[in-house]
């Protein structure tokens, strides 16, 4: 027997008696509405929040907000969006003032947007533009992660990310940097 045979023998001898995992996994988040719960967490990690009651409000705010080159992955928003630009080269994003894409749901506790890679049309697309927007539904706000993975834990998809706000670092000089990687800035659009 090798030396490490001897070492995995010894470690599989000494093995900790098994416990039951806790009958409810499920931890409280202590907010009485996870819409304004998700706001302030989003707003406080550099993102925008802004409640809308139909895809014509999202229109006029970006139109108002926004400019240069704009994509979007949702047919109601079309008029503002470049045509065809789904199937290029994922290097050609990169020059992409704004993406708006759909979320399937958002997390209160930490203000994170699960999304799958149908709702985002190309992988690279919410990583590579400057500024990004997600729309989602009051209505599929979840309390917490362990609320979202029973959502996605069955559910079939190739690729999926959680997204929470533009990305950050404080790693230079102490000094909070936020769209230091990725997009500059993250407007979730609520909608009624």
């Amino acid at each position: 027997m090798t030396s490490r045979e001897q070492i995995l023998a010894r470690v599989l001898d000494n093995q900790p008696d098994m416990k039951p995992l806790p009958a409810d996994l499920h931890t409280a988040f202590p907010a009485a509405n996870p819409v304004t719960a998700f706001a302030t967490v989003l707003t406080a990690i550099g993102g925008a929040f802004v409640e809308v009651a139909d895809f014509q409000a999202i229109q006029e705010y970006i139109k108002t907000h926004f400019g240069g080159r704009i994509v979007s992955t949702l047919p109601e928003l079309a008029g503002i969006s470049e045509q065809g630009w789904e199937n290029q080269d994922p290097h050609s994003y990169a020059n992409v003032d704004l993406a708006i894409i759909k979320g399937h749901f958002g997390v209160a506790e930490n203000a994170a947007i699960w999304i799958t890679e149908d709702l985002m049309q190309q992988r690279a697309v919410p990583f590579i533009c400057q500024q990004l927007a997600v729309v989602i539904s009051k209505k599929e706000i979840v309390q917490t992660m362990h609320d979202a993975y029973v959502n996605i834990g069955t559910a079939d998809y190739g690729f999926g990310s959680f997204i929470a706000g533009p990305s950050k670092t404080a790693d230079i000089e102490q000094s909070l940097v936020l769209g230091a990687h990725g997009p500059k800035g993250m407007t979730v659009f609520a909608l009624d």
